[in-house]
């Protein structure tokens, strides 16, 4: 514990230390405005985002039960402002009002680990037992690797939800939390895709990010430029199939178009990737909503994003590209229950032109759903209904209402 301790404190940055005095100057005020707002309940996902699961529980609450004080905390200058604003009260993200929120609230609920004024400082408040507040990890997708970020040790986590049987299992026996502390509760944004009207001519592509591959300011991975970020094995997969000749005269032929969604942790490289064809959209988070996204796309490419399992459940096919496979097992997450092979939704491509065939041949199939894996599909889902919200608000409410009680 005591190595782990100065291993962290080793990544604490310059920026952090900003927010250690905003910590020190809220830390008395929110002692006085705990006494105002008793039952604050803080929720976040990202500095920039209103798109996730917080925003569908906050949506929820406000329209449902508006008789909880909930706040949400976003960034004044995202794009999600305003939407979230039109539901209820905000709070700048990372500013002082923000900490003196998070220090009062009575629980504290995100969609993601780090969904905090500043994650860095707030870590070691929470693991080390400083902060002894309530703490809901709504999620950010469906767990199928073993995340050991997430560990009870590495969280202290109140309450943390999971969507199917398998992942519920896997995270309550694997990843040390307390009885009842994980619960299969199902993700919030679920709901909303029962209302998913699909566009024939959308093919989303939508790889997740590489751990190996960093800002160039972080210093901390194998790339310290945008130019060398393009000799990755990383960057030739995607963009080479973003240019494949047969690709894009297919998407002619076919009257089809591909949108391209970066995860936000490689648009951190803006113009990274090219399109070479008006077939092909490079997208940016500012006019495109991810959601929205899976919900009007027919067929989706993606590597190892849970994204796809948000696809799978709206019934829709997809296929695997994953030409780095044993790198990304050894360098971003090792394998847990899921294997793509024998439990995925859909065709594992290993190489460009596995993945070329598989898309061609199921865009010629009007995009049929394959039998088996639609079989997997409906043993996988069990818990499919538009009461994902409903659940998540009662568990965080009953979590609430235990500790009232002692």
């Amino acid at each position: 514990m005591k190595q782990k301790f100065w291993n962290k404190l080793r990544e604490v940055s310059i920026g952090d230390f900003g927010h250690i005095i905003l910590f020190l100057l809220a830390l008395f005020p929110a002692y006085l405005y705990r006494r105002k707002r008793k039952h604050l309940w803080l929720i976040c996902e990202n500095r920039e985002e209103a798109r996730d699961n917080g925003y569908w529980l906050f949506r929820y609450i406000k329209e449902h039960e508006p008789q909880v004080d909930a706040v949400y905390a976003i960034a004044p200058d995202s794009p999600d402002y305003r939407k979230v604003a039109e539901l209820g009260e905000t709070v700048a993200y990372g500013t002082w009002k923000h900490w003196l929120y998070y220090l009062a609230a009575e629980v504290n609920i995100s969609s993601q680990k780090g969904g905090k004024p500043n994650a860095a400082v707030c870590y070691f408040l929470e693991v080390y037992g400083i902060r002894k507040n309530l703490r809901v990890f709504l999620q950010h997708g469906i767990i199928k690797d073993d995340l050991p970020f997430v560990h009870y040790e590495n969280s202290k986590i109140s309450l943390f939800v999971t969507s199917t049987r398998r992942e519920y299992e896997y995270v309550r026996d694997n990843f040390n939390y307390p009885p009842g502390a994980v619960q299969l509760l199902g993700l919030c944004r679920l709901d909303n895709l029962h209302q998913a009207v699909t566009k024939e001519k959308q093919i989303l592509a939508m790889p997740t990010w590489r751990s190996w591959i960093s800002p160039p300011s972080n210093g901390k991975g194998e790339f310290e430029s945008v130019n060398e970020i393009k000799n990755s094995e990383y960057y030739k997969g995607w963009q080479d199939f973003l240019r494949d000749k047969r690709l894009l005269d297919f998407l002619e032929e076919q009257d089809k178009f591909l949108i391209f969604y970066q995860h936000r942790e490689m648009r951190k490289f803006p113009g990274l990737f090219e399109s070479h064809s008006p077939r092909i959209i490079i997208a940016d988070d500012s006019s495109y909503d991810v959601q929205e996204l899976l919900m009007e796309s027919a067929y989706l490419v993606t590597d190892y994003s849970s994204i796809a399992m948000d696809f799978a459940y709206m019934g829709k096919p997809l296929c695997y590209y994953q030409f780095d496979y044993k790198k990304f097992r050894e360098k971003h997450y090792a394998e847990g229950y899921f294997s793509y092979e024998a439990d995925g939704f859909g065709p594992v491509c290993y190489t460009e032109e596995e993945l070329v065939k598989s898309l061609f041949a199921c865009v010629g199939k009007d995009f049929y759903e394959e039998e088996k894996y639609k079989k997997r599909r409906k043993e996988f889902f069990t818990l499919r209904d538009t009461d994902n919200c409903k659940r998540n608000f009662q568990a965080v409410r009953e979590l609430v209402k235990n500790s009232r009680e002692g």
